[in-house]
């Protein structure tokens, strides 16, 4: 990801325009903390950063997926499922994308949607298993429905 745009390290950390201070550092370390938190399982804690990072760089392709991973971590499946739908509008052709939205249309019941945007991660990546198993399992979600 280019720096360029992003503020400096040492950069003071300002005002947050809803109110107290901003995290220290600029965009690139929210983005990085964001990522270290969400490896080490804080998803909640990596929402805070990635959001602030998103509403500073919101063209960041790089920051709104690690944002839609935050979103799904932290359980709000429509936000992430929202996130991820966006760059998939953007590029169609981002299979990682519409994984992550096929997994939250899922959480939200809308197994329909959740298996087109599978089904076409899995064409893209056939030897990816994850998004043939989560294929496998929403569609025999929607046979058992039916």
């Amino acid at each position: 990801m280019s720096s360029e745009g992003f503020a400096r390290p040492g950069d003071s950390p300002g005002e947050d325009p809803r109110g107290g201070a901003a995290p220290e550092g600029g965009v690139y370390e929210w983005y990085t903390r964001g990522l270290e938190l969400l490896r080490s399982g804080s998803a909640a804690a990596a929402l805070q950063l990635l959001t602030r990072a998103a509403e500073a760089e919101p063209s960041s392709h790089s920051i709104r997926e690690a944002l839609a991973r935050a979103q799904f971590g932290a359980r709000q499946f429509s936000a992430a499922a929202e996130s991820f739908g966006s760059i998939v509008e953007e590029e169609p052709a981002e299979d990682y994308a519409r994984f992550g939205l096929g997994l939250s249309l899922s959480r939200l019941g809308d197994f329909e949607g959740a298996a087109r945007h599978l089904a076409l991660a899995a064409a893209m990546r056939p030897d990816n298993e994850d998004y043939a198993k989560a294929l496998r399992h929403a569609r025999a979600t929607l046979k058992y429905r039916r």
